[in-house]
Parts: C-alpha cells; structure tokens; sequence
C-alpha cells in the first residue's frame, strides 16, 4: 500500500488560483482524513485517470457525489472541468478546475488542483462521473481553462450553496462552471448576465429544490453559506428554489447536444 500510495501522490498535485478554501467545510473543525478514505479516493482518482486517457477526450465535465442529495432526486454535489495540461516532457496530466468554498463562510475561490485533490474529500459515495463534450465545445473549453483571466472572468466570490440560477448576488460552485462554458462557448458573454443569457436561449433549466419556510430560516440562521434572498420572492415563498446542480447541467449537455451521455465509474 505504502509504495502504491506514493506512487500516485502526484495526483494531488494542484495550484491555487485565489485563495486557501476547504470544500465548504467548518476550519475549526477539520481532522486529518483517515487512512481509509485517503485510499479510497486516490484510487477513485487513479480509475478515473486511466478511464479518462482512454476516452481521447482533452476536456471533460466531471462530477463527484460529495454529499447526500437523494431527498432531493440528485445523484451529484459537485462539479468541474477535469482537462489536459503538458507536462513539459512531451506527455501530459490532468488537471481540474473548480470553484471551492471556503470554510463554510460566505466567500469561494478557484481552484486549479489534481484528481487526486479533487476525490479526497470525505465522499459521501465513491463515484466519479463525467460527460465528455463535443470536439467544438472541448476545443473552446480548453483556451478558456489555459487562460487564468478568462477562467476566473465568471467568478463572484460571495457563496450560496443554493444560489439563484439566474441572479448575481451569488454564486455556488456549479453556477461557476455551468456560466464559465458559457462564457467559453459564446464569445460575447463577458459577464454573468450575459453568460445566462446564452444559457436560456441554449434551453438550459435549473434544478428546482422544494424547501420550506422552517428549513429556509433554520439554514440561513446556522450556515454562512447559505442565503435565499436572492430568489424572487414569488418563487421563494412558494417554495420553489432554482438553483443549478450537477444533474441539470448533465442532462442539458446531452439535451443540446453540447457533450455525450455521462460515463459512471464507482468503487
């Protein structure tokens, strides 16, 4: 275990894009993962690594199930763009790019990490799954994902787990990255607005989670990264938040014909 365990390390290998964030978790409150599930993801990591050079794909949408979303019909928590980069000896690694909370605070950041980063999380099940987008979209992608300002042009720091799909005032991670392809596809959709502009005339429709009044305020009192004021208020109160998860953007891609159906790989 030990040699196979150093032996894939250099899946972890990431870089910072803003600044230190831990995946939404509570800092205080951080343990040091346990050897079990350090396994677990790296060798997630490494299947999927193998899996994802044997596809010929240079870019794909790759999801994790990092938390539990069945009460709400979702199989995924999280997503991201998983792409190649040179490394330097005429080969390459992959790297993924993603939007992280910090803490659960208020605040996010980019990320550019390793798969190995990126299925170290405490899982709630160790699945990884992707979509592999047409060879345009994958070509668009790429210059985007190379280019530090352009892949972070989309970014708006203040956090929301359960942000309105088509506000500003905040913005979850998989609302980064649904508005950043947009931003990549559409060479005019240089801000938020104008990037979900692009995604309603392409037919994209977010998820609309059921939750009431007693769950709104218990979250919105205890968790900092969770606000509903910036659903319109006929919506909220009827308790009706859209928001956009890793299941719609899946299913949008395939539906606009942007990407493949998603490929499942699970321990």
């Amino acid at each position: 275990m030990r040699t196979r365990f150093f032996s894939i390390l250099w899946l972890c290998a990431g870089l910072w894009l803003a600044q230190p964030a831990l995946a939404g978790r509570n800092c205080d409150a951080e343990q040091p993962p346990k050897a079990a599930t350090v396994e677990r993801g790296l060798t997630l990591a490494e299947r999927t690594l193998a899996a994802l050079d044997a596809s010929g794909a240079r870019v794909v949408v790759l999801a994790r199930a990092g938390q539990d979303l069945s009460a709400y019909g979702l199989r995924y928590s999280h997503l991201g763009f998983a792409y190649q980069q040179p490394d330097g000896q005429g080969g390459h690694v992959w790297r993924v790019l993603h939007k992280l909370n910090q803490c659960g605070t208020r605040d996010a950041a980019i990320y550019r990490q390793g798969l190995g980063e990126f299925f170290l999380d405490d899982l709630w099940r160790y699945e990884a799954a992707w979509v592999v987008p047409t060879p345009e979209v994958q070509d668009r992608l790429l210059a985007l994902l190379q280019d530090p300002a352009r892949a972070t042009r989309m970014h708006t720091r203040p956090y929301s787990l359960v942000s309105y799909a088509w506000g500003t005032r905040y913005q979850q991670s998989n609302q980064w990255a649904l508005e950043t392809l947009a931003s990549a596809m559409e060479p005019g959709a240089d801000s938020r607005p104008r990037a979900q502009a692009w995604l309603q005339r392409q037919g994209y429709e977010p998820t609309a989670l059921h939750i009431g009044p007693l769950t709104r305020l218990g979250a919105r009192a205890t968790q900092a990264n969770v606000a509903f004021d910036d659903h319109p208020n006929a919506k909220r109160f009827s308790d009706r938040i859209e928001t956009v998860t890793v299941d719609s953007v899946f299913a949008w891609l395939q539906r606009a014909q942007l990407g493949q159906a998603p490929v499942r790989l699970s321990l």
